[in-house]
């Protein structure tokens, strides 16, 4: 394992900075983000109290002041005159439309006549319309500058839509940014002192904390096991510091003793593990052997004209399963090549159908695309990996769920394919990597030896097993198996 390349003291030292560097940014993100919020709301609020003044104004010369007949037809007669008046008085422009959206009026506004709409669009009049305050808003930019454009319907005394009054206002953020300029300039003068302070504030710190470190070390780098070692003695070590010395030297006072307890307890452990294999290796074909026993005694009938020919497929059954206990227990002490290995020419198709008889599982379907496949294999390693694949699946099946179990045999592209597909929990991501490993199982009972003598046995005749598998929804293995 190699070495980090910064050393403790330096990333200690290195994240101080860093903190600050970033508690800086942070602040000045939420500055900017406050003030444009302050900004914003500023702006609404002016507009809404412009366009209310203007509003009332406007509401005073149709009901009030004009001589006209209030009607939309006369509108650009009532305010003639009267628009420029009121622009002049509340130091705003702004423009009379009808309700079709076709400009009536409009003083002379800042923003220029070429920029002024002679018809709105059909958004925003569907906009007032459909809004309930009978108000639209808008935000336009042009060549002058960013401007707030504000529409509203403008009625009669008896609440009669007459037109549509546009409000133009100019946004001025000059001195909103002159005070954002001036607050970051002093923040810049203040984190730079800060920034100044951290950093011999970190250089001092982080060398007091490896300090102790950098002590313990030495005394590491002369830790032998194969001799008797000193222990650490740090003075005025803080409480972790303390904490890693006194289990160091705990650690020293339990290696004398444990190295004698490990050569016997190595010793004992491999006595367990083969005997574990033995027992999982020879219970395999006890349980098809069981089942098959059970099956007979369930169906015989003496008096069943057949009864001759099903004993005889019941004692050819037996004698598989006992053929391969037998060559288990004489080949047992060479794992990799458990059982011995033979080669005959089989019929992959009717070893298949050998092995599946000692299932009675209804929910177990076996499909063959041919009646003959040829390949060059042991006749009882095949049966074994058929069987040890069927067992897993019928055992990854959670009683909450009908089960079903699909058995195909194929040939594809020069090989004999045996899948084996399930409707189980599936396998974890986590446990994908492990799951042909000796030992490993996630069952309750079995020492998960199974998968990983099913894969020695495969790629022993050079084939290969893979899974894909989805949680909760089941699993399919692929056995691959060269003809040649």
């Amino acid at each position: 394992m190699k070495p980090a390349r910064l050393s403790l003291r330096s990333r200690i030292f290195a994240y101080m900075i860093l903190l600050i560097l970033v508690a800086s940014i942070l602040i000045a993100l939420v500055s900017i983000y406050q003030y444009n919020e302050q900004s914003n709301d500023y702006h609404e609020k002016r507009l809404e109290r412009k366009e209310d003044q203007i509003r009332s104004h406007v509401n005073y010369v149709i009901n009030k002041e004009t001589t006209y007949v209030v009607s939309e037809e006369n509108l650009h007669l009532i305010f003639k005159d009267a628009i420029y008046k009121i622009a002049d008085i509340h130091n705003v422009d702004f423009n009379l439309y009808d309700l079709g959206g076709t400009l009536i009026n409009t003083s002379d506004t800042s923003i220029g006549q070429e920029e002024i709409p002679n018809c709105l669009s059909a958004e925003i009049l569907n906009n007032l319309n459909t809004l309930a305050d009978k108000r639209y808003l808008e935000e336009i930019t042009i060549k002058n500058g960013q401007y707030q454009s504000s529409y509203s319907i403008i009625t009669d005394s008896k609440s009669k839509p007459l037109g549509i009054l546009n409000l133009q206002y100019e946004r001025d953020d000059s001195f909103s940014n002159n005070e954002l300029k001036e607050f970051f300039r002093r923040l810049g003068y203040a984190y730079i002192v800060m920034l100044l302070v951290a950093i011999v504030f970190a250089y001092f710190i982080s060398r007091y904390i490896t300090r102790s470190l950098k002590s313990i070390g030495a005394k590491l780098d002369q830790t032998r096991f194969n001799k008797r070692n000193e222990k650490i003695i740090v003075e005025n070590a803080g409480e972790e510091i303390f904490n890693l010395i006194t289990a160091y030297n705990g650690m020293i006072d339990e290696l004398e003793e444990s190295a004698v307890k490990l050569a016997v307890s190595e010793r004992e452990q491999a006595w367990r593990e083969m005997a574990k294999q033995v027992a999982h290796e020879i219970k395999n074909p006890l349980t098809p052997m069981r089942l098959s026993v059970q099956s007979f005694q369930r169906k015989f009938d003496p008096n069943d004209p057949q009864i001759h020919q099903k004993v005889d497929e019941y004692t050819k059954t037996l004698i598989q399963q006992i053929d391969t206990m037998s060559s288990i227990a004489s080949a047992f002490s060479n794992f990799a090549k458990m059982p011995a290995q033979q080669n005959e020419m089989l019929n992959v198709v009717g070893i298949t159908r050998l092995a599946m008889d000692i299932f009675n599982e209804e929910y177990i379907q076996v499909h063959y695309e041919q009646e003959e496949i040829i390949i060059k294999f042991d006749r009882t390693q095949l049966i074994r990996v058929i069987t040890n694949l069927v067992k897993n699946a019928i055992q990854a099946i959670s009683s909450d769920r009908k089960p079903l179990i699909d058995v195909r045999v194929f040939e594809q592209n020069g090989n004999a394919i045996i899948t084996v597909e399930d409707n189980g929990i599936g396998i974890t991501k986590e446990n994908t990597p492990k799951i042909f490993e000796p030992k490993f199982t996630t069952k309750t009972s079995g020492m998960g030896l199974g998968l990983g003598m099913v894969k020695n046995i495969v790629e022993t005749y050079n084939g290969s097993i893979t899974f894909t598998s989805e949680e909760n929804r089941g699993t399919t293995f692929t056995v691959k198996i060269p003809k040649n």
